[in-house]
């Protein structure tokens, strides 16, 4: 099942990596780039938990970076060769770049996110698995200090916030 949200996944860390590009050089951009994916695929695994979640969005499409862009101001400038240098944006889903924001930006957040992947169909994804999501050391920091920024994420983090924390704790109890 990881493969059919791969495509997913791969987008979207893409984009979180290139709106908060990594500090420094090539070793700081691959930092970077860990991070964003294992966050994005914590978020993607719990909006999609099943085989039916990940045909269904197969079937569907993420619906793509183009909310995301104008959150961020990357709308902006316009690519020469938008068409197919920019196709890789109609696969980012914004509920989990959105989800994958909420969790590099709260510690505490990303630890329950990856205990709640144990409730989940994939189950494969053992806190060890996410260390430099849930444990960053300061080379991680330091080279993700954009993407792990929470005044910088907000934007992007509150689209979904409140989603994320529905999924986190299902069966609350709503109170008028």
């Amino acid at each position: 099942m990881q493969a059919d949200l791969s495509p997913v996944i791969a987008a979207t860390a893409q984009w979180l990596t290139r709106a908060y590009p990594a500090s420094g050089g090539a070793l700081a951009s691959a930092l970077c780039e860990v991070q964003a994916r294992q966050a994005v695929t914590v978020a993607a695994w719990l909006r999609y938990p099943t085989e039916t979640d990940a045909a269904l969005l197969g079937m569907a499409g993420p619906g793509g970076s183009a909310r995301l862009d104008w959150v961020t101001g990357a709308d902006a400038a316009p690519c020469d060769d938008e068409d197919d240098a920019q196709a890789w944006r109609t696969w980012v889903d914004e509920v989990v770049a959105s989800w994958a924001a909420c969790l590099l930006s709260d510690g505490e957040l990303a630890d329950r996110a990856v205990s709640a992947l144990a409730e989940g169909s994939h189950s494969t994804g053992t806190p060890a698995e996410f260390r430099r999501l849930l444990a960053p050391d300061d080379g991680d920091r330091r080279a993700a200090a954009l993407l792990r920024h929470p005044d910088l994420l907000a934007p992007v983090a509150g689209l979904h916030h409140s989603r994320l924390l529905d999924r986190l704790h299902p069966g609350r109890t709503l109170i008028a």
